[in-house]
């Protein structure tokens, strides 16, 4: 919690990097965050029931670029909205060219 009964930026940020990671793992593809922004519209309070949306907005190699959102479960309102960039790790059974 942070102050007044309002959670924490830091927690509703970590819920969007997972969903928007989870996003490409549901694709089947092992990624990690090179690089976010993130936007805070409306204050979450404690015990606020939230729907997370994430979706690849591009990909371009292995770099896809995200975007997630935090909405109020009751009427829609948009809380919380994220943008990212993701590496997408290549197959461990392909062979790195440059490192051999």
């Amino acid at each position: 919690m942070g102050y007044d009964e309002v959670t924490h930026g830091g927690i509703l940020f970590s819920l969007l990097d997972d969903v928007m990671a989870n996003w490409l793992w549901l694709q089947g593809h092992a990624c990690f965050t090179a690089k976010a922004d993130i936007r805070y519209r409306e204050r979450v309070n404690i015990g606020t029931t939230i729907l997370l949306e994430g979706r690849l907005v591009k990909r371009k190699g292995r770099l896809a670029l995200m975007q997630g959102k935090i909405l109020r479960a009751t009427d829609g309102v948009l809380l919380v909205e994220a943008s990212a960039s993701f590496m997408v790790r290549k197959p461990e059974n392909v062979i790195d060219k440059e490192r051999n």
